[in-house]
């Protein structure tokens, strides 16, 4: 405790992000370190696993401390510890977990295991003091891209998702293809700015009659099959409308499904959620179609966008809060279903 206020340690560690956070009553930010291993994955065009773990083993002691020293608490202080467990890299879950765990049983605090996923939508909560369920939300990142009924803090159903690449790793491979470089994502949306987002009119693809699901795939193939044609042809590829023409077709898709999923499950509030959500055009998309159909859009700051460990500390506060603990045969679950 700390001035009568529960505290939440969050720990993330999912993927390449090592990040330790102290949050109190769950949507106070009190600390949020989050040392990222960008650079270093560079390199290699990818989050590389077993790199990945081994910075997380090397990050996760001076993090922790800091975020403690930040929050100008000791660990006696923290009243419960929460942390991601799934899904993931398992291998930097389990770097997380371990932790979780040794802090849990050395100081005789509760431990929660978080779902990312319930993380990434938590993070609204933190950023937008007077939100509460219900509303959709829509999880776009790296590794996801769904469309969530969430009725309740702990409870909520997946009504689209995606078949084949989530849109972050659309984003990532299609950068590649166009020498970009990782993450594609920012790349993308930074230089599609420069473009006509019509030059290229690639497949905007619906999959059946109202269905809420996702397919990236293609359009990943119709991009790599435009490049190649051009280049037999020898004309010129002018990378800004190619990047800002498949950013809008893609797009197209998630904004036109999220908006149908709300006005058919009669919600008046969006919630944005996962990396992607950082980007700007999909923000100016989403807030010209809410405004027309009258929804309430909601979106994190980008420090919170990110994979992060002060959305798990507030997801882990309200399962708390409900009763929810978990015991030391926590393990981790690399494609733990939401």
């Amino acid at each position: 405790m700390k001035d009568g206020k529960l505290l939440t340690m969050g720990i993330e560690s999912s993927c390449d992000e090592t990040s330790v956070a102290i949050v109190a009553e769950g949507r106070q930010v009190l600390s949020n370190i989050i040392a990222s291993q960008i650079e270093v994955h560079q390199v290699f065009g990818g989050v590389v696993p077993e790199i990945a773990s081994r910075h997380h083993l090397s990050n996760i002691n001076h993090v922790t401390n800091q975020a403690l020293v930040q929050a100008g608490i000791t660990m006696e202080q923290v009243d419960l510890i929460g942390v991601t467990y799934g899904p993931g890299l398992v291998g930097a879950l389990l770097i997380g977990l371990a932790t979780a765990k040794a802090y849990a049983l050395a100081a005789d605090k509760p431990l929660v295991g978080v779902h990312h996923i319930q993380g990434h939508i938590s993070a609204n909560y933190i950023e937008h003091l007077n939100l509460e369920p219900p509303f959709m939300a829509l999880v776009i990142s790296g590794g996801h891209t769904n469309i969530v009924e969430v009725t309740g803090y702990n409870e909520c159903r997946v009504l689209g998702k995606t078949r084949d690449d989530a849109a972050g790793e659309a984003y990532d491979k299609v950068a590649r293809v166009l020498g970009l470089g990782y993450p594609g994502g920012p790349l993308i949306d930074q230089i599609a700015k420069e473009g006509d987002p019509h030059t290229v009119e690639f497949k905007r693809v619906f999959l059946e009659k109202d269905s809420l699901d996702f397919s990236f795939s293609g359009i990943k193939t119709g991009v790599l099959n435009y490049i190649n044609s051009e280049k037999q042809a020898g004309r010129a590829i002018n990378t800004a409308d190619v990047a800002a023409s498949f950013q809008q077709a893609v797009l197209d898709v998630i904004v036109t499904k999220t908006i149908s999923a709300a006005v058919k499950m009669k919600k008046d509030k969006i919630v944005l959620a996962g990396g992607v959500a950082a980007n700007s055009k999909l923000r100016s998309m989403m807030e010209e179609a809410c405004r027309r159909q009258g929804i309430a859009l909601y979106y994190p700051s980008p420090i919170l966008c990110t994979d992060n460990a002060a959305m798990i500390g507030c997801a882990a506060y309200y399962k708390y809060k409900s009763g929810i603990t978990d015991d030391l045969t926590l393990d981790a679950i690399p494609n733990l279903p939401l």
